[in-house]
């Protein structure tokens, strides 16, 4: 079916909820940011240590408030507004009753509370899991499915559920007044197919271990299919006009791929974000790690492989909170981010940290890293400085997802031959240089940092016929900005400490982070009661 005829003042509304705030934008054709909103937001609030919960209502008076303060500002006329797309932080989790009241605060993705295994699995099915190496990986994931906590902890809220929706889901519903959500945000703790990008089989071991009543799960449309209309109370609340089709996106991980413009596996996207990610996109079903699923793309029927590191760019916020204060006091006074300050601090640091090496799993992983995993700095001399530790930190980010790189290469068994970066630390020139050494590839940056909005607006204009397909949409609304290439003799320093040091790390200090763990009891190990 051919495109429509397209006006160059048509333009796409997009809203993009983050972790850190929610955003506001109008993205035209050619993939320009023409107006944006930004409103920080408190991600969560902790009423228990390692929770993370929010209200609901708080990220939807922040989303209208937002919104209503693009439709103030932005030149450009109603009518131009050809429709509405949304993407969203992955794996927050809300339930609601039938009117789509909360019943609860949102469970953040953050989150650290964990449920009981329960009953399941038996014996049988233990020692197969066991025998594969899973035991451990599928007990943290019932531990870590919300919904397995609110029916152990809290029967009554779970009794009147109407719908356990994600964050996505629960704004589809406050826009349209329609329970459905996009295949493209369902990572998460549910009864899934990621194969098939539907709701899993009954026969599916994931109804197992996420017994999520059926009844309490909603419609799925594809990326760029129609979720519904905005309705008359959404517009007043909001300001977007009523009426306007309201397209499904993906997930913000998915929606940055697709908005740096990765189509095909053999451009890989890296998200310095609060979580750090490798990914590609593919036509084919391909588990980079044994047993773990690649994500549904932001492009229907595709699929995102994906290594992530859980802490990821946190570690630069985690840097500036124990040991920036004088930066972020500095930068505040010359009106800058700190973060323009700790590139200036590690200019004169030699690649390599002179010596140091960092292990980035602050935060343990279900597989790869395993569930015992730490993190780790080693090669320490009294020469060292905090600047030196910065740049390990970014530097060790890089190594691990160069490593993330390897393992997806020989999967997908395609050489990936350049890599794009988005996120916040795309911002950082430092960041993308070492980016380019370590990786010894050209480092790119999309021409725009709000890659995640982008691509929603992608799926929006393929949806709306505005685009034939989405090759044709990524080619006029997507390209490369500033461009990385290697230093050749910061290549060959990094290569060696990768090679040498780095990819030897985690086996090397494995056996000391279980003693440590059966010694400490941290982290916890899942026995079956």
């Amino acid at each position: 079916m051919p495109a429509r005829s397209k006006k160059s003042e048509d333009c796409i509304f997009v809203i993009d909820a983050g972790t850190q705030s929610i955003r506001a934008a109008i993205v035209d054709l050619k993939g320009i940011i023409r107006d944006i909103v930004k409103t920080p937001i408190q991600p969560y609030y902790s009423e228990k240590p390692g929770w993370a919960e929010q209200d609901p209502s708080y990220y939807w008076r922040v989303l209208c408030d937002t919104s209503r303060r693009l439709m103030k500002k932005t030149v450009f006329d109603a009518k131009s507004i050809k429709g509405v797309t949304l993407t969203s932080q992955r794996n927050t989790m809300v339930n609601v009753d039938k009117n789509g009241t909360p019943l609860r605060p949102a469970i953040v993705w953050l989150d650290q509370r964990k449920a009981e295994v329960g009953e399941w699995p038996g014996f049988a099915t233990r020692l197969g899991l066991k025998a594969i190496g899973l035991l451990d990986a599928a007990h943290l994931s019932i531990r870590e499915c919300e919904a397995n906590w609110i029916k152990q902890n809290q029967p009554g809220v779970w009794s009147k559920t109407h719908k356990f929706l994600f964050l996505s889901g629960y704004f589809n519903y406050k826009l349209t007044g329609e329970f459905i959500d996009s295949t493209g945000n369902m990572p998460g703790y549910v009864p899934f197919d990621f194969k098939n990008h539907a709701w899993a089989k009954k026969s599916d071991i994931k109804w197992k271990m996420f017994p999520i009543e059926e009844s309490k799960l909603f419609k799925l449309a594809k990326p760029s299919e129609l979720l519904g209309y905005i309705t008359k109370t959404a517009s007043k609340e909001t300001g977007i006009p009523e009426r306007l089709p309201v397209i499904a996106a993906a997930a913000d991980k998915a929606c940055e791929v697709l908005g740096s413009g990765c189509l095909t596996p053999e451009i890989a996207c890296l998200s310095y974000g609060t979580t750090a990610t490798i990914e590609t996109t593919n036509s084919k079903f391909i588990e980079i790690v044994p047993f773990i699923p690649p994500w549904p793309s932001a492009v229907p029927g595709a699929y995102n492989t994906e290594v992530m590191i859980l802490r990821g760019y946190w570690m630069v916020s985690w840097f500036k909170q124990e040991f920036g204060l004088r930066e972020e006091i500095i930068a505040k006074k010359r009106k800058i981010a700190p973060e323009a300050l700790f590139d200036e601090m590690i200019r004169d640091i030699p690649p390599g940290s002179m010596g140091l090496t960092l292990q980035p799993f602050w935060s343990p992983g279900v597989k790869i890293p395993g569930p015992e995993a730490k993190g780790a700095i080693i090669g320490f001399g009294d020469v060292h400085t905090r600047a030196h530790i910065y740049r390990a930190i970014i530097e060790g980010l890089a190594y691990a997802l160069r490593e993330g790189m390897i393992r997806t290469e020989k999967k997908n068994n395609v050489k990936i031959e350049k890599i794009r970066v988005s996120g916040g630390g795309s911002q950082s020139r430092a960041a993308m240089q070492i980016t380019a050494d370590v990786f010894n590839l050209t480092a790119e940056k999309p021409h725009t940092y709000e890659t995640s909005a982008l691509g929603a607006a992608i799926d929006a204009a393929v949806g709306l016929k505005l685009y034939p397909g989405f090759r044709e949409a990524v080619r006029e609304m997507t390209r490369v900005g500033e461009v990385f290439e290697p230093i050749p003799a910061n290549r060959d320093i990094y290569n060696q400490l990768f090679e040498e040091i780095y990819l030897k790390m985690y086996d090397r200090l494995v056996p000391f982070y279980q003693k440590i763990r059966d010694i400490t009891g941290y982290p916890p190990k899942y026995k079956k009661k």
